[in-house]
């Protein structure tokens, strides 16, 4: 199961009662922040998340309202030494700005607080973490560089308890080995093969991260089949020409695109102030009615399909 907690969906600047762009994704032991908007550190310690094992932290592209929340957050991690290493995901140009605001505004020349490490992303793999991968796919924006994330347990193939049972394996450490891929021998010299108790593979969970989009070209087939995706919806359609000018969606557009990838849930975000929460779900409700808007602090658990 992977898990998805927003804390922050506003666009381009804060309300009232959203902050700037900021999710956490966890998976067992694993946290990864995906973007860091303004506030995302108060954000964090209101969820109650804290920064314990905070040690990763994807870019979607480099925009102010993405990652100006790296600057105190950093900061806070000079004071705290909360953790030994920091891993920044980004674009060429995203990375660029992040060293800007760290060594140029935050640090002016001191010793950063740990080991800093920035990896550009490129399309294709970009990490693995026990049985989760996580793949980048290039997205249209405003500027070089913009990427969403799919976060995907690898597939796994089931145990089949009653062809145990058939074949005598006891419960225990022989059905264990046998489902991390070795043999055994029960005490009749009898040797079992995993393919002997083991089903077809089935596909595990999967999480795609868009955020912010200018346009759709290729992204169905990107997230086709996601069991929850995260897409922006910063207009609506009546005002589908300053989405076009400013680079970026409707809730008309994010809705068609889930409908034609037949992803499972729908859950929007970077929600304009200028629209009120039921404008948006309504429009999009129309087209994908499985859709939700985000809201701070929401969390939302990402299961795999049922065969």
């Amino acid at each position: 199961m992977i898990e998805l907690i927003f804390l922050g969906t506003s666009a381009s600047a804060p309300s009232i009662h959203r902050g700037l762009s900021a999710q956490m994704v966890l998976y067992k032991n694993h946290r990864f922040l995906v973007d860091c908007g303004e506030g995302t550190q108060r954000q964090i310690l209101h969820s109650g998340l804290g920064f314990r094992r905070l040690d990763r932290i994807l870019l979607t592209h480099g925009h102010l309202d993405h990652i100006l929340g790296l600057g105190g957050l950093i900061s806070t991690f000079a004071r705290w030494e909360a953790i030994d290493r920091l891993e920044i995901y980004g674009g060429r140009w995203a990375l660029d700005r992040v060293r800007d605001l760290i060594y140029g505004v935050v640090l002016r020349g001191a010793r950063p607080p740990m080991e800093l490490v920035f990896i550009e992303v490129e399309p294709g793999l970009v990490l693995e973490a026990d049985d989760l991968e996580v793949v980048a796919f290039p997205v249209r924006h405003r500027g070089p560089g913009c990427f969403g994330y799919l976060f995907r347990e690898k597939p796994r193939r089931p145990f089949l308890v009653e062809r145990a049972e058939a074949l005598g394996v006891p419960p225990g450490p022989e059905r264990r080995r046998l489902v991390a891929g070795e043999s055994v021998t029960l005490p009749n010299g009898q040797v079992i093969h995993p393919d002997q108790v083991l089903g077809p593979p089935r596909q595990g969970a999967c999480l795609a991260h868009v955020g912010d989009a200018a346009r759709v070209d290729g992204l169905v087939e990107v997230v086709r089949g996601a069991d929850l995706l995260v897409i922006e919806a910063t207009y609506l359609e009546r005002e589908a020409e300053l989405a076009r000018r400013f680079g970026h969606l409707t809730a008309l557009q994010a809705a068609t695109v889930a409908r034609e990838a037949d992803v499972r849930q729908l859950v929007l975000t970077h929600i304009s102030r200028r629209y009120r929460d039921r404008e948006v779900l309504a429009e999009a409700q129309e087209v994908f009615p499985e859709a939700v808007i985000a809201r701070d602090f929401d969390r939302f658990q990402v299961m795999r399909r049922r065969a």
